[in-house]
Parts: C-alpha cells; structure tokens; sequence
C-alpha cells in the first residue's frame, strides 16, 4: 500500500477517540479514509463522534504521520491497515481492533494459527523452564508463539519459540523503540525470523496504559492464551482476560498452593480455565490435537528408570525432593547421609533427568 493510501489511515488512526471498528463505519458511511477527514464538522457530529473527536479529527496529527511513513520505509518495516490484505484476520473480529499495525519483519507470521505465552516478569527457574519447553515443542509443531517481549516469562517464552519455530512479540511502544532495552539482541532476532508488531506509531514512548492495550493484541492474534506463572494483580491476567472476551481458549499451568507466582494461575483454573500439564493438554483445548501428532522429543535425556532401576538409597532420596524447591540441608537431615554422599547422588539423579538445581543450593523434582 503506498504512502498516499496511508497518509488518511494513520491520520484517523492517530485521532483520540477513534477505534478500528468507528473507522470502518466512517468509511462505510463516508466512502474512504481520505473522504472522512473532508467532512464538515456538522456531518462528522451527525455521524455519532464526540466534541472533541471532532475537533481532532479536523486536524489531525500530520507530524505524527509523517514520522510513521518515513518508517516504513526502512527494510523490514511494514505498515497495515484494516484494509489491507495482509492484515491478520484473527484481529479482525475482536471488541476493538487496531485501526493500522506496524510491523517489523515478516507480516505473514501474523496470519499463521499462533498461541500466547504469558506469564511473571518475575518467575521462578521453574516457570522460566517451562515457558521455553512448552514454546519450544508448540514451535516444533508449526504454532507461532506470541508474547509482550516483557521480561521472564515472555522473554522464555520468545526464546524457546526461536529455538523450534517462530515467534511474534506484541510491543507496547512505537515499533522504533525495544522496551526492555536489554531485549534489542531478542528484538532483533524475532523481527530477523519472525515479526515484532504494535499499533502504537514510531516515537511512543514506554507508557503504563499502552500495556494493557498491547494485551488485548497478544490474546486477539492467538488461538489460546496459556498463562505459565502469574501472582493475583500479575499483568498476564488482562491477558487472559481479554482472551475470555474475545471468545478464545484460557489456559493455566498450576502451580504449589506455596508460591505466589502460581496463585494467579491456580485462580484462573478455579474460574475455568483450563489446567494444563503437558502439551497435549494445549493441543486438545484449541481443537489440534487430533489434527496434529506431537513428535517424541528429538533429544531425550536418558533416566536411570530406564536404564536400570534405582537402587533404594537413590529412591529413598528421590521421594524426599519435592516438586518445589527443595534444601540440601533438610535432605542431608531427613537421610542422615553425609553431605558429600547427598552431593553425589544429587549429580547423578541430575545427569539422569530425574531433578533439577535452582537457585539457593536447593534442587527439585521434574516432572
């Protein structure tokens, strides 16, 4: 679309008051985008906009404008109206769709069928892991994975994505700036393979308020929204929120009734939301499953209950590690074992997958 088609949509897409859904019936009333900022302020007030609409609308914010065309035309940088062919449709039919999309990368990731992975900016190791192994074989089975390019569970979310598939960040600032500015290499590597979108034109900056609006696109581009680790006031939970709204899948990861990282998923699995588990339950809550043989993992870490059995210590100590994180000390004082032996058959039932290292010295179980 050239920049003279665009110049009216970013104008109307840049005026207070005006969603993607007010502008279309503009257009149906008025003809075209162009058409609508022609309007006299009496026909614009008979159409049903506000005061100050109006007075907006009739001078719109060409600077703003002018600043999104020169961006688009750097390589790579895109930009999408409603109108345009290459907007994604799963968008469309949300309460209030984003009236023109920047993209950064490949638009046509915005079409394919995409799951949301959202989650803590503060989660635990385990939460992290499971972020990036859940996107991981999500990607592996052609799902795009989209997330808010936020820090940890978005970001585990991004790079497990990247490491069997591809990804999509929803951004909650101008396409021109990376927030976190820790996440510029990230950033750069999902618009590089797959694409980086917002509807917030080049120039804005980190704002509060544009985050929960960015939300509504991460859950609206997806099939699902699966929450991985989120407290009760977590940000993840407008995610998921929105996703109810929007009539797509809400799932969960449970968590211990002990870490407050869970207690925002444990509370969207007791207002029905799915529980999930393993990625077959994800499969089965959007309707893939039968559509969609999981592959056996490509890289399988090799168990001492398949190699051979464990010997009674090694049981002993395993059923003493919770699913939690778990201290050495207590473990040494529950067997009675000397340290340095609990330290050697830690490694072991480590190497053999059995259990994991987190941080404080302690270890747990994997699932």
């Amino acid at each position: 679309m050239n920049a003279e088609t665009l110049r009216p949509w970013l104008a109307l897409a840049q005026t207070p008051g005006l969603g993607g859904k007010k502008i279309l019936e503009l257009i149906a009333r008025f003809g075209d985008p162009a058409a609508v900022l022609r309007q006299s302020h009496t026909d614009l007030l008979a159409a049903g906009l506000g005061e100050s609409t109006v007075r907006a609308l009739r001078q719109p914010r060409w600077q703003t404008v002018d600043r999104a065309l020169a961006w688009a035309e750097r390589p790579g940088c895109r930009i999408l109206p409603l109108s345009d062919p290459a907007y994604p449709e799963a968008l469309k039919p949300i309460p209030s769709p984003p009236a023109v999309l920047f993209v950064q990368g490949d638009p046509e990731t915005l079409r394919r069928p995409q799951i949301a992975i959202v989650g803590s900016r503060n989660p635990t190791e385990t939460g992290r892991r499971l972020a990036f192994e859940f996107a991981a074989q999500l990607g592996s089975l052609g799902l795009v994975v989209t997330s808010g390019l936020a820090l940890g569970i978005d970001e585990a979310a991004h790079q497990g994505a990247l490491s069997r598939g591809t990804t999509v960040a929803v951004a909650g600032t101008g396409p021109d700036r990376v927030y976190p500015a820790r996440h510029r290499k990230l950033a750069e590597e999902i618009a590089d393979r797959g694409a980086i979108v917002t509807e917030f034109p080049p120039g804005t900056p980190v704002r509060p308020q544009h985050f929960p609006r960015r939300n509504r696109i991460i859950s609206g581009l997806s099939l699902g929204t699966l929450v991985v680790e989120a407290t009760r006031r977590s940000g993840s939970l407008i995610t998921a929120r929105h996703a109810l709204e929007q009539g797509r899948e809400v799932m969960a990861v449970p968590g211990s009734i002990h870490n407050p990282q869970a207690k925002g998923c444990n509370g969207l699995i007791r207002e029905g939301a799915t529980l999930v588990e393993t990625v077959e339950d994800v499969l089965e809550s959007l309707g893939l499953l039968p559509a969609i043989d999981p592959p056996a993992d490509a890289n399988p870490r090799p168990s001492l209950a398949q190699n051979a059995e464990l010997g009674e210590d090694y049981r002993d100590l395993l059923a003493r590690i919770d699913f939690s994180p778990t201290p050495v000390d207590r473990l040494v004082e529950e067997t009675g074992l000397p340290p340095e032996e609990i330290a050697s058959m830690l490694f072991i039932l480590e190497l053999e997958g059995h259990i994991s290292s987190v941080a404080g010295g302690c270890y747990q179980r994997i699932r």
